[in-house]
């Protein structure tokens, strides 16, 4: 009789899962590749900063606190991608710009723009600008995150199909490139330490700098 152990089963190891993590990255482009068993799919998960943009049903996962995730889909190429950032602008000599929304907007676009897709027809989904640290209201960053991504799409043309932000929710957001479904769920306020311990590091950073200058979400 087989051990328990050795009736154990790896992750599947797709073909691909292997040309993407063998693919050479872009700065600023999402790198954790993995198996999700839940969706039966490959996945990306986009980390704060990174953005990813694909012509395939990948699964593409982030998780939100105050940050904002845009979801870009070119519904004539079917090609999509989304960002992950935490605050509107970047201050004086900051570095890492994928952070920040003026930046992490223009990556996307203009990955999408070079993978074949269209400005005007383009349409976008957004989520997050959650309140998640009781007390913390006053910064309003989850709200300054809402209002920057929805002005900025508003003067590229890009029409917003469906949104779910601010409130006090962390969520969690799948995105499918190909096809353009997006799905968010909400998560519990007390069990998202990392989520926080982002919203807390913008927080951070927005006192740093203040100091020296329509369509469908699907619930899963």
């Amino acid at each position: 009789m087989l051990a328990p152990s050795s009736l154990q089963t790896s992750p599947p190891r797709t073909a691909r899962l292997e040309k993407l993590r063998n693919s050479p990255r872009k700065p600023g482009e999402a790198s954790f590749f993995f198996y999700d068993a839940f969706f039966k799919s490959d996945a990306v998960k986009v980390l704060p900063g990174e953005y990813f943009v694909y012509d395939e049903d990948v699964l593409i996962m982030t998780t939100l606190g105050s940050c904002i995730a845009a979801c870009l889909w070119d519904r004539v190429a079917r090609i999509g991608g989304l960002n992950h950032f935490m605050l509107p602008d970047a201050g004086a000599g900051a570095i890492d710009g994928g952070r920040y929304g003026s930046f992490a907007m223009e990556l996307l676009i203009n990955e999408l723009l070079k993978r074949g897709a269209n400005r005007t027809t383009l349409e976008a989904k957004v989520f997050g600008g959650g309140a998640v640290i009781s007390g913390m209201n006053t910064i309003n960053v989850g709200e300054r995150n809402t209002k920057f991504v929805m002005e900025y799409l508003a003067t590229e043309r890009i029409p917003v199909v469906s949104k779910d932000v601010m409130d006090v929710y962390p969520r969690k957001v799948c995105f499918f490139p190909h096809s353009g479904k997006a799905m968010v769920k909400r998560l519990a306020p007390t069990s998202t330490e990392i989520v926080q311990a982002l919203d807390r590091e913008a927080i951070n950073r927005t006192r740093a700098s203040t100091a020296s200058s329509g369509g469908t979400v699907d619930l899963f």
